[in-house]
């Protein structure tokens, strides 16, 4: 299969929906965030970073989901279902991709099965999460071909 690379368009999609902080805060979870959703060690009280630091923290926070997603699939996709993929792995986590019918529906080339699986991966404690509806409408768009303007 080819690798793929995250596109301009790919990362754009996700830097709309994780939105920027230049200022670490806490999250919901107590946990200290920087830049585009960014987490770690490295990340403390008070840090503050320029947008090119931003950027390149999330592009080293997505090498992870490229990698899932070039490792996952097992048949021809194009450039913007990987970055679909990639966004979703990002958001909802490398495991639950490659453990999900969306990924299955992908290796089987329902590519229609798969586009609606990714609207059933919107809920956060139990309930449906506006902002995961968005996204994921979002994603599901951008694996069809349709061109996404984000958040």
């Amino acid at each position: 299969m080819s690798k793929f690379t995250y596109s301009a368009a790919g990362l754009e999609l996700t830097k709309s929906f994780e939105g920027l902080r230049l200022t670490a805060y806490r999250d919901v979870a107590g946990i200290w965030t920087i830049g585009y959703g960014h987490t770690g060690a490295d990340v403390h009280e008070g840090q503050a970073i320029s947008e090119f630091v931003a950027e390149a923290l999330l592009r080293a926070d997505v090498m992870p989901c490229v990698a899932a997603v070039n490792r996952g699939v097992k048949v021809p996709i194009v450039q913007h279902q990987f970055d679909a993929l990639v966004d979703f792995a990002f958001n909802a986590g490398v495991g639950n991709l490659l453990k999900s019918t969306l990924l299955q529906k992908v290796n089987l080339e329902d590519f229609v099965g798969a586009a609606v699986q990714f609207g059933l991966w919107i809920h956060a404690d139990g309930e449906p999460q506006p902002g995961l509806v968005r996204r994921r409408k979002a994603e599901a768009a951008m694996f069809r071909g349709k061109i996404v303007t984000g958040a």
